[in-house]
């Protein structure tokens, strides 16, 4: 018997799906509140009123979401320091990224409203999605699978490591 690839188990994932994924709650709400679970904490960094987070379903090694801690869905309803820091949290994003992993370019975008293809659109986050040259291959396309180099909480690790250094 042949086995198909189209199924990957990640059974300890799903104390972390099961923490986030409740439909009474906000992920990016709930995600701060993790500090301490070596499997469930996936923030890298925490400011004063914003706080980055590894992605869940990340595009590639190091996808970082920026969101502020409080509950608001449209970047037109930002204080002026959530705005402030969102946006200087994504300039050091960048820096920590390149400094730990090479990252040799950036995706970075925001969907507003699930219209636009916000997989959350209650509350704003902004992606930031290093890239490498050659990092795309025929893994998403021919196999629909996604490789990533490293465990989420092996990236979050280097991440906060990488933080720290820098200041």
């Amino acid at each position: 018997m042949t086995q198909s690839w189209d199924r990957i188990y990640t059974p300890h994932r799903l104390e972390y799906l099961r923490a986030v994924n409740n439909p009474d709650a906000c992920p990016f709400c709930a995600a701060p509140d993790l500090e301490g679970s070596e499997e469930l904490d996936l923030v890298a960094h925490r400011g004063d009123v914003a706080y980055v987070v590894l992605n869940l379903y990340p595009y590639n090694a190091g996808h970082l979401l920026i969101c502020p801690y409080r509950h608001v869905a449209d970047f037109t309803e930002l204080t002026d320091p959530e705005r402030d820091e969102i946006s200087m949290l994504t300039q050091e994003a960048m820096e920590t990224l390149r400094a730990v992993s090479g990252a040799q370019g950036f995706n970075l975008g925001m969907n507003q409203g699930s219209i636009s293809g916000a997989g959350i659109a209650a509350h704003l986050h902004q992606h930031v999605v290093p890239r490498w040259g050659g990092d795309a291959n025929f893994m998403p396309i021919i196999g629909q699978t996604k490789v990533l180099p490293q465990l989420l909480t092996q990236t979050r690790d280097l991440l906060q490591e990488g933080w720290i250094q820098r200041h």
